[in-house]
């Protein structure tokens, strides 16, 4: 069963950095498109990146383009978020997730790590 379990999230302040990891268990992790969604309080989950097989192609959410870039190593078996410039705005429960398409990635997951807690103060 494939299982993603997500860490670095942590309480900042407005403007500092953070960076997201995903471990995952799976072995060919290049046959998985890969993703990081957030969920606000009292909001809907949202998708924020998302990156192809071999990490030839990327996507972003616009809230978030210019300040996170999402990044992929599959050798280790780990995709990673780094987050620049964060804003309050920015804190949620982050998710890594997995499909086998950036449409399928995007809209509808596979699978979904636990979520790990970003907070972001001014």
């Amino acid at each position: 069963q494939v299982q993603l379990v997500e860490s670095g999230g942590g309480s900042v302040q407005a403007g500092d950095s953070l960076r997201l990891s995903c471990a995952t268990s799976i072995r060919t992790l290049d046959t998985y498109n890969m993703g990081w969604f957030r969920q606000a309080p009292g909001k809907e989950r949202e998708f924020v990146a998302a990156i192809s097989y071999s990490g030839e192609r990327t996507y972003y959410a616009d809230s978030v383009k210019g300040r996170f870039t999402i990044s992929r190593d599959n050798a280790k078996r780990t995709v990673n978020l780094q987050m620049n410039s964060l804003k309050p705005e920015d804190t949620a429960v982050y998710y890594c997730a997995a499909g086998f398409s950036p449409s399928t990635v995007i809209t509808n997951p596979l699978y979904w790590g636990q979520g790990t807690q970003v907070t972001v103060s001014s």
